[in-house]
């Protein structure tokens, strides 16, 4: 379980298809404290880490996780927003994040609000039930609430703390993102059917 507050942004040093995919990722930090079998969110998917150096881990991803995720199309070079799971104890700042991505949204535009920058999404017409106003979301790993919703589309506010230390600042029109609905909604949708 994550909190949706990225600790920090690694990039990916390498990519090997042989069966399952192998990704391995370069960190500012010490990855040999990371334990093997441990989990770690890796722009919102929880992965397992299969290897580890000193400056980098490597994580196993199959045929399904690439298929409806961002991660099938990462190259060399791509940031990574990373966060390491939650501890019993930890501030839960963000909202409750699984790493379970639902789909990959669209960024649709953007548009400068004070020193914020307003990101309008599209995402998948079957998801969007799962999206509110004022509801959580988690874009890439990062923990946003929702502003608006109309039709396929929805819309968030990144505060310039948040452009500068995550890799949503560097998105452009048409990327994709990984989007994972508020875990709560889902289950009250389940619910009510």
């Amino acid at each position: 379980m994550f909190t949706g507050i990225v600790t920090s942004v690694g990039s990916v040093r390498s990519v090997q298809k042989r069966g399952d995919t192998h990704i391995t990722i370069a960190v500012p930090f010490d990855a040999s404290a990371l334990s093997l079998g441990a989990s770690i969110a890796c722009a919102g998917c929880c992965l397992t880490v299969t290897a580890r150096s000193h400056d980098d881990f490597a994580v196993t991803v199959s045929a399904e996780t690439l298929a409806h995720t961002t991660l099938g199309v990462w190259k060399i070079g791509d940031p990574v927003n990373l966060e390491r799971p939650l501890k019993i104890g930890d501030e839960l700042g963000g909202h409750i994040v699984t790493g379970h991505v639902d789909a990959v949204a669209k960024l649709a535009r953007t548009a400068p609000e004070g020193e914020s920058l307003r990101m309008v999404f599209s995402a998948p017409t079957d998801i969007m039930r799962f999206i509110a106003p004022k509801g959580s979301v988690a874009l890439d790993g990062v923990s946003l609430t929702v502003n608006e919703v109309e039709g396929a589309s929805f819309g968030v506010n990144i505060i310039p703390h948040t452009l500068k230390v995550t890799t949503l600042g560097r998105l452009k029109q048409g990327d994709g993102v990984n989007l994972e609905v508020d875990l709560m909604a889902r289950y009250v949708a389940r619910l009510v059917r």
